[in-house]
């Protein structure tokens, strides 16, 4: 299952939350206070993406010393609490028109028990958006890479879709520049986290084209005297979203469950001519030309077998024969020499061995006479 997004535009890397005809996303967690009433005045919030799990479920039963007990009941709580605000969440927003979504924030380790807490948590109908939060690329703070291939793997085997990935600028880049070891996680609808106006230079185009969604404001931009875009009845520390295309096209591909296109591979690509004119306006799409897709681990293996197997068969061994005759030789002439001193019609005479000898002249020399 795949899924073609359309590259997006220039302007949709620039501040494009600044036109009026592009659709928001509304994301929160359980400590953000939402006004419905007044959110539902503005029209251009399609969506609300909520977080559901977080990581592993707390332990099932409570052991240990009192503090431990105590510890254990408390989390439980708060996880009841957190799952009774989601569900109650959905409905509203539901209610209202606006599309859902759930997210996981993924923490390191058991990357199956994680996948499976996220859709017991979420309880995700067919057309509720589905997110896996990787907030930095730390596998001792957050879920790793390799993990997050296996989670995403999970959640399909499960309910036979992929989720969105929401990542921030740094890991988006790593997880492209190795799409040939992360080929799920690259080919997944990028729900991409920067808090500037304009992202051109940092998006990582080699393997995305475009952007499912962008969190362009949070807290850590939007305050009390300045925010990128205020959304009626919720708080500054709200996360909002644009989307690159208007309201009803949102609605048309939301959820986002499938996987997109592969891309061409880049580095062995050539790009097509460009004119000067487009050249110099800026921010514009390299197109490439097609290209045979390179040689997998297992080919590259073969043919450097196959290659060493050839040069390996072109060199040629010394006879092991001569080898091992030649110093039984050399003991029997000095043997004789030291019996008697040969004429030299008799060396001229002895026959001589082409492969033991040098040449045929240094055989007709007089021989070297040793001392007895």
């Amino acid at each position: 299952m795949a899924m073609a997004l359309a590259p997006a535009q220039a302007s949709d890397f620039s501040a494009p939350w600044k036109k009026t005809d592009r659709a928001l996303v509304i994301d929160a967690y359980e400590y953000n206070p939402i006004d419905w009433t007044e959110l539902a005045t503005d029209k251009r919030i399609v969506g609300f993406i909520n977080k559901a799990s977080d990581g592993m479920p707390p332990a099932y039963f409570c052991f240990g010393d009192e503090t431990a007990t105590r510890l254990c009941k408390a989390l439980w709580k708060r996880h009841a609490v957190a799952q009774e605000l989601f569900q109650t969440r959905k409905v509203v927003a539901k209610a209202l028109g606006l599309k859902w979504g759930a997210y996981h924030l993924a923490r390191p380790g058991n990357p199956v028990g994680q996948a499976n807490n996220f859709i017991n948590f979420a309880k995700p109908g067919p057309d509720d958006l589905l997110a896996l939060d990787i907030e930095d690329d730390d596998p001792t703070k957050w879920m790793s890479l390799e993990d997050a291939e296996e989670f995403v793997r999970h959640v399909h085997r499960r309910i036979g879709r992929f989720p969105v990935l929401y990542t921030n600028g740094k890991t988006a880049k790593h997880i492209a520049d190795n799409r040939y070891k992360y080929r799920l996680l690259s080919r997944l609808p990028l729900w991409y986290a920067r808090y500037k106006p304009d992202i051109g230079v940092h998006f990582p185009m080699g393997n995305w084209q475009g952007y499912a969604l962008w969190q362009f404001s949070a807290k850590a931009n939007c305050g009390r005297f300045r925010c990128p875009y205020r959304v009626a009845g919720t708080p500054n520390d709200i996360d909002v979203n644009v989307a690159p295309m208007d309201a009803a096209s949102l609605r048309a591909q939301w959820p986002f469950g499938g996987l997109i296109d592969a891309q061409p591979d880049y580095l062995a690509s050539i790009p097509l001519p460009l004119s000067r004119a487009a050249g110099l306006a800026g921010n514009v799409t390299l197109t490439y030309a097609t290209v045979a897709p390179p040689p997998s681990f297992t080919e590259m293996v073969a043919m450097f077998s196959a290659g060493w197997s050839k040069f390996r068969g072109s060199l040629q061994m010394p006879a092991v024969g001569t080898a091992l005759r030649l110093p039984r030789r050399i003991a029997d002439y000095l043997g004789w020499l030291r019996k008697e001193k040969p004429s030299a019609s008799a060396v001229e005479a002895a026959p001589t061995d082409p492969v033991s000898t040098a040449s045929t002249e240094l055989d007709r020399r007089p021989p070297l006479i040793l001392p007895p």
